[in-house]
This record gives structure tokens, C-alpha cells and sequence, in this order.
């Protein structure tokens, strides 16, 4: 893990460069806006509240006995916020290198820089929403010491991003076609999580599908937390730890093959 361990260094190393980075690309995203700093956040929140509005005020909708909770609206949100998250963190820091394809040409600057810039400006939007969140289902379970595995979920969900975004700016700056197929792959994606039906409709036989997305840990997790107040099983976290060893590994491999060649293909 000699490349990884050298990204990483290279990433500590200028920490205040990239937070300085991070700052503007979070104020990137709501330059010209009359809401100002206020757009990023009011997004999601909107998508979210309508969730609620339409299945549990609207509708009325309701789940079956073996799911967590049994309002439609209550149950989509908690699945649907974290895996906009990672979408928003993966979608642009998989062409954060692209983007910075002119600077990194002038700059010696480590790449790795700017998919983690992505990565953290998406983590300052969606973080504090998430936080908001776990307050929002307080009444519905009390406040349990189990609500204190929402850190650690926080941390492994912004752990995979970092180390999935990096990947991917990598083969996409390669090959374009990277972008393309990630960005229908994430289209498709919140169909083969339990976010918007529990684990348990999931025909049993094929259930093993939904583990081929790295946020079906994750989210299970936040379920168990948010909807049950209970802790996280041990398969979400085993689960979510091997898939960012897993993609720790590729990203090493990567780093090591690319470090010559990686402004060139930009």
C-alpha cells in the first residue's frame, strides 16, 4: 500500500490547501444564487420533504409488519438522503481531476487534492443535513445510546467516497467512458439498495445483488439507527470496512500504474 500511503501523506500534507479548496467549492456551487449559501443545503431537503409529503401526508402509504417503520415517506427518506450524498460526492469527485485538467498542467500539485476537495465540499453540505436528520427521528425512538453509531457511519460513508471518488478520477481521466457508465450506475443504484423497500421484500435468493452496492451496509445501518434506535449489526459494518479495503487496494494499484502517465491523460 506504498502509493496509497504517499497519497495520503501528500493529502495531510497540504490540509490547509485543501480546505482552502473545499471553501471554494462549496462557495462555488451557490455563486449568482439570490438564496446564496442557503441553495445547497435546500435542495436535498426539499427533495426529501417531498418524499414525506407524498407517501405519508398524501397517500398515506404504509409498509408491511417486517419493516422498520411502517410510514412509506419516513422510511425513504432515511435511505434516500445518505445515498445523495454519496452520489454528490462520487458524480463530481469522479471529474474533479477533468475539471482541474489546466491547473494540475501548471501546478505540480498532487491530484489527489481535488477529488478530495469534492469529496469534503459534498461531506460540508450533506454532513450537517444528516445530523438534522438524526434530530428529526429522535421522538420516534428516544434519544438512545445507539444514536451514537451515526458517527462512525458518518465516517465510513465519507471514507468510501474519498477512496471511491479517487479511484474513479483516476480511470475516468483515462477513459471517458468512465463517466457515462458511473453516472447510469448510480441512476440505477438506489434500486439495488433497500432504500426504497426493507432488505426483507428483496426475493431471498437474489438478496446477495444488493451487497454488490457499497451503500447497502451503510444505509441498513442508518435505518437501524434512525427508525429503531438500535445499534448497527455487525454485518454493516463488516461489510462496509470490506468494501473500502477492497477499493483501497484497486485505488493503490491504480495510483502506482498512473502516477507517470495521469496529467498527460488529463
Amino acid at each position: 500500500m506504498l502509493a496509497l500511503s504517499h497519497e495520503l501523506r501528500s493529502l495531510w500534507s497540504a490540509r490547509s490547501l485543501v480546505w482552502v479548496l473545499t471553501r471554494r467549492e462549496v462557495a462555488a456551487r451557490h455563486a449568482g444564487t439570490a438564496a446564496g449559501i442557503v441553495w445547497p443545503y435546500l435542495q436535498p431537503l426539499l427533495t426529501v420533504a417531498a418524499y414525506y409529503l407524498v407517501f405519508d401526508v398524501v397517500f398515506g402509504m404504509r409498509l408491511g409488519e417486517h419493516a422498520p417503520t411502517r410510514a412509506v415517506g419516513a422510511f425513504l427518506v432515511v435511505g434516500a438522503l445518505p445515498w445523495m450524498a454519496f452520489c454528490d460526492a462520487v458524480q463530481r469527485g469522479m471529474t474533479s481531476l477533468i475539471d482541474a485538467g489546466g491547473l494540475l498542467h501548471k501546478n505540480p500539485l498532487p491530484p489527489v487534492l481535488f477529488s478530495a476537495r469534492a469529496v469534503l465540499a459534498s461531506a460540508l453540505i450533506y454532513g450537517p443535513l444528516l445530523l438534522l436528520l438524526a434530530l428529526a427521528y429522535v421522538p420516534a425512538h428516544g434519544l438512545r445510546l445507539a444514536v451514537l453509531a451515526l458517527l462512525p457511519l458518518l465516517v465510513l460513508q465519507l471514507l468510501l467516497c474519498l477512496v471511491l471518488a479517487h479511484l474513479l478520477a483516476i480511470l475516468a481521466a483515462a477513459l471517458r467512458d468512465v463517466v457515462q457508465m458511473v453516472g447510469f450506475l448510480l441512476s440505477v443504484g438506489i434500486y439495488l439498495s433497500p432504500i426504497l423497500f426493507p432488505l426483507s421484500l428483496f426475493p431471498e435468493n437474489w438478496r446477495w445483488v444488493l451487497w454488490l452496492n457499497p451503500m447497502t451496509g451503510l444505509v441498513q445501518g442508518y435505518q437501524q439507527v434512525l427508525l429503531l434506535g438500535a445499534w448497527p449489526p455487525a454485518s454493516v459494518w463488516g461489510v462496509s470496512v470490506v468494501w473500502i479495503a477492497v477499493l483501497a487496494c484497486a485505488l493503490n494499484v491504480l495510483v502506482a500504474r498512473s502516477r507517470d502517465q495521469l496529467v498527460d491523460w488529463i
